[in-house]
């Protein structure tokens, strides 16, 4: 298991790798062509992933967010150092907040 500030991301089991996820089209790429796991809204920052990947995620807004890294990658963000990733599938999980009469991500 691996965290870099408030992203969580876990290693899925080979067979545990749901179907949708393996048929998904994957998330866009940002302008400099990385996958964002998550941006921050304060600065701007992101946790991304540059080089060869898939980001995939099932509908709404905190539903199920997949990472597939065919030869392995890295996670990287300006604020922390880069946390290297074996070639697999990872689940990647935001961290979440309570405010009165909402549930939201934690701002970055």
């Amino acid at each position: 298991m691996y965290r870099q500030g408030d992203v969580l991301i876990a290693p899925v089991p080979k067979g545990a790798v749901p179907e949708w996820a393996v048929r998904a089209p994957g998330e866009a790429r940002d302008a400099r062509g990385r996958l964002v796991l998550a941006r921050g809204e304060v600065t701007g920052h992101a946790h991304a992933v540059p080089g060869p990947g898939r980001l995939v995620r099932e509908g709404g807004e905190f539903g199920p967010l997949l990472l597939h890294l065919p030869e392995g990658g890295r996670v990287v963000h300006e604020e922390h150092a880069a946390i290297p990733l074996p070639k697999g599938w990872f689940r990647v999980v935001r961290q979440r907040e309570y405010v009165p009469g909402a549930v939201r991500y934690v701002a970055d």
